[in-house]
């Protein structure tokens, strides 16, 4: 393959990944909490060898990704289970598989064993680390913006952990809105200062659905041309060899 072949195919790999991204943020436009995830790209020039010398040819790299951290837009909903994070701090949780993750889903519940858990069933942690629950009979719950659980019938009954991760960008996704150290890394997350919870509150997804669905039609039309230019490529070769067959004969 020449130059030529190489740019189309390191750009139509570039939007595969980008084009994966997107779908993945559409497709949860509508989960609480959800960062949506952005790709960077940059340039490599490879400078021509020989006789000619030209402008080099540039390739396109794949840098990976990052989280959003814009804030998404807070929706109340009298649910006195719902919280939302108001500033840049995550809530911590243990999976159902044993994992201690962070996110920003606020949209709680009680389990059988009265354990204040997210909708797919993780546990929401305190500043401790220690799992957070509801005894019988509490009452009206009443959760405040540094995180303080109480009811009035039953008193103080725990505080939900708030924290700042300075590192998030290394965290790996684990799917419902959650994320999780690389793994034999240990977590530098420390508990948040400037952040507050919201009762009653839900952080919407930050992903704008409108813009990424035009993301989505702009990537598709960069990959066809990519293997639009592979495809023309290869004809003119085939052309080049087929002239080259014709005049020897």
């Amino acid at each position: 393959m020449d130059n030529t072949t190489y740019v189309a195919l390191s750009l139509a790999r570039a939007m595969q990944h980008d084009l994966s991204v997107t779908a993945n943020n559409i497709a949860n436009a509508n989960t609480a909490g959800f960062k949506a995830e952005r790709v960077m790209f940059s340039s490599y020039l490879f400078k021509d060898e020989g006789q000619d010398v030209g402008e080099g040819t540039n390739f396109v790299v794949d840098q990976g990704s990052y989280l959003d951290e814009t804030q998404g837009a807070l929706t109340q909903t009298s649910n006195p289970l719902d919280i939302a994070i108001k500033g840049k701090a995550f809530l911590s949780y243990n999976t159902p598989e044993g994992v201690k993750a962070f996110g920003r889903d606020g949209q709680l519940a009680l389990d059988r064993q009265g354990y204040l858990v997210t909708l797919s069933g993780s546990r929401v942690l305190d500043e401790g680390g220690g799992e957070i629950a509801i005894p019988p009979g509490a009452g009206k719950i009443l959760i405040s913006p540094d995180g303080t659980i109480a009811s009035e019938e039953v008193g103080v009954l725990g505080r939900i952990g708030m924290f700042d991760v300075p590192d998030v960008q290394s965290y790996i996704r684990l799917g419902n809105s959650m994320i999780m150290p690389p793994e034999g890394r240990a977590s530098l997350a420390t508990p948040a200062e400037s952040s507050e919870l919201l009762q009653g509150s839900l952080e919407l997804s930050n992903v704008a659905p409108i813009s990424e669905v035009t993301r989505l039609m702009m990537i598709q039309k960069a990959y066809d041309r990519a293997t639009k230019l592979m495809t023309t490529e290869d004809d003119l070769r085939r052309d080049m060899l087929r002239r080259m067959g014709t005049a020897s004969v």
